[in-house]
């Protein structure tokens, strides 16, 4: 059998088609569902000690042969994603099988890698060569004369379905990018919200849009934005105008996503204002499709955490908030998130954070109030998530938001729920689930099955990755990355105090 490094190498020249290059796959995405009884993972009580080890997002991928352990990297020249990826296998620090649709993906990093190092120059990345005075100055002399830099390399949009390794392929390419460049890697959510902000600092300019996307490009050329997902009528508004300045600037956009192009913001609100968005994303990105339909984040060994199923359980949760801040008092605190906007914390304590659900999903909060708590606190205790249908839809959208938050900053989750992580969503269906449900044989059953059902496409198709992420979030290894998280910050927290004394 091949190499998966021989195999791409004999790729390489069509990957490095610079044209509109759309690959679907040679398979559909399915949805594999994890038959584990899910009761049995979330009734372990606590975790007394925690042992470190290294987080399963970088070590559960292997090679697809046991020939590609034993090359050695001479064979293969330069630097990249694909090349960091076989220093890992042949160093033993990948485990899990890769399945053989992972090439097209390597490859499709790598050419990007190449085509991004060979055009550095005239994609303006090195930091220290464009000074922020040029940036100024470029956006001063478009005032007077209308002007274009596409960059002369496209990016790149990957999708695919949930726990698929995007995440890990995104940190594997950045990790590779040189130091000096002019590059951030964020979530999209967080993105999004930094757009906003700046908006509301330049209220009065005659294109406001214009503006953020020149302090943006000048900040960083090279964006490389993780959970490409619109699912706010605010956002989807403005994404054409704002990327297409972006892209006028030579900005060069690396994406992930669990949707295709096409079906970004299917079902929203005057969607018919963001078809051109998706037609400008197509034309500055190839796009590709992630193939392997297991989610990795579900054969994590999933048997610690703190999901406890069950009502009346306030009592449990509020044991194990009390032994996680030991002696210290929770009190009601107070946390600054964006605008100078405060948020209530019912009680606090020694970075943990108490919730009853209705407070922090059921009011009108969002992804920069949620934000704003976890630059504070490491820990949420959330007390009483129900299960979501179509009386409690908005309520849905701001815990799957809420999930995505504490996923990005690795916060740790305690909750009580009203059902397991799938049951949870249980009534969430996209339209296509819909017109397959089968139907009742008498009114009366139909009446209590039937009427609390959301047909919602983005909720329907959101829920997938937060099942996902609720059970990663009590795997063990989760939890010990957790903690080793948590050391390393008390033991720089340290540090510092003996510098200042």
């Amino acid at each position: 059998m091949r190499t998966v490094i021989r195999a791409v190498r004999q790729f390489r020249p069509a990957f490095r088609r610079r044209g509109n290059f759309v690959n679907d796959g040679s398979l559909k995405g399915q949805d594999f569902w994890f038959n584990t009884n899910y009761r049995s993972i979330y009734n372990v009580a606590s975790g007394a000690d925690i042992f470190w080890c290294r987080h399963p997002s970088y070590t559960i991928y292997r090679t697809i042969s046991t020939d590609a352990a034993k090359i050695t990297n001479g064979e293969l020249n330069g630097g990249g994603p694909l090349v960091e990826y076989e220093r890992r296998i042949t160093a033993g620090e990948l485990w899990m099988e890769m399945p053989a649709k992972y090439l097209g993906t390597l490859g499709e990093l790598q050419r990007l890698y190449e085509e991004l190092v060979e055009n550095a120059e005239a994609c303006r990345l090195d930091r220290y060569t464009t000074s922020e005075k040029a940036g100024r100055s470029r956006w001063l002399w478009s005032r007077f004369i209308p002007q274009t830099s596409y960059a002369p390399v496209k990016g790149l949009y990957l999708y695919g379905g949930v726990g698929t390794g995007k995440t890990m392929l995104m940190d594997l390419f950045f990790d590779q990018l040189p130091g000096n460049w002019r590059k951030k890697r964020i979530h999209f959510h967080d993105f999004m919200l930094n757009v906003h902000s700046r908006l509301q600092k330049h209220k009065g300019v005659a294109d406001p849009l214009e503006v953020v996307a020149g302090e943006l490009s000048d900040e960083a050329i090279l964006l490389c934005l993780d959970e490409f997902m619109v699912n706010d009528v605010a956002d989807a508004l403005i994404l054409n105008r704002l990327f297409r300045h972006l892209f006028s600037n030579g900005a060069i956009l690396v994406a992930t996503s669990n949707r295709a192009p096409d079906n970004l913001y299917e079902g929203g609100l005057q969607r018919d204002l963001f078809l051109p968005f998706i037609a400008t994303l197509k034309e500055r990105c190839v796009v590709h499709q992630i193939g392997s339909s297991v989610d990795y984040r579900k054969m994590t060994s999933a048997e610690q955490g703190f999901y406890f199923v069950g009502r009346h359980l306030s009592t449990l949760l509020k044991q194990k908030f009390q032994q996680l801040i030991g002696d210290h008092v929770a009190v009601p605190q107070e946390v600054e998130v964006v605008m100078g906007r405060k948020l209530q914390v019912p009680l606090g304590a020694n970075g943990c954070a108490y919730f009853p659900f209705e407070e922090l999903c059921d009011r009108p909060l969002g992804a920069a109030d949620y934000f704003g708590l976890f630059k504070n606190f490491h820990t949420l205790a959330l007390e009483g998530v129900p299960i979501f249908g179509l009386s409690n839809r908005t309520a849905a959208y701001r815990f799957v938001t809420l999930v995505d938050v504490m996923y990005e900053n690795r916060a740790r989750l305690l909750c009580t729920a009203e059902g397991t992580p799938v049951e949870l969503f249980d009534r969430i269906v996209t339209i296509a689930d819909a017109q397959h449900l089968a139907p009742r044989t008498s009114s009366r059953s139909r009446k209590s099955d039937d009427s609390d059902i959301c047909v919602d496409n983005e909720l329907g198709f959101a829920k997938d990755r937060t099942i996902s992420r609720l059970t990663e979030m009590n795997s063990r290894e989760y939890l010990e990355q957790h903690a080793e998280m948590l050391a390393e910050k008390q033991q720089l927290h340290r540090h510092e105090t003996a510098l200042q004394s």
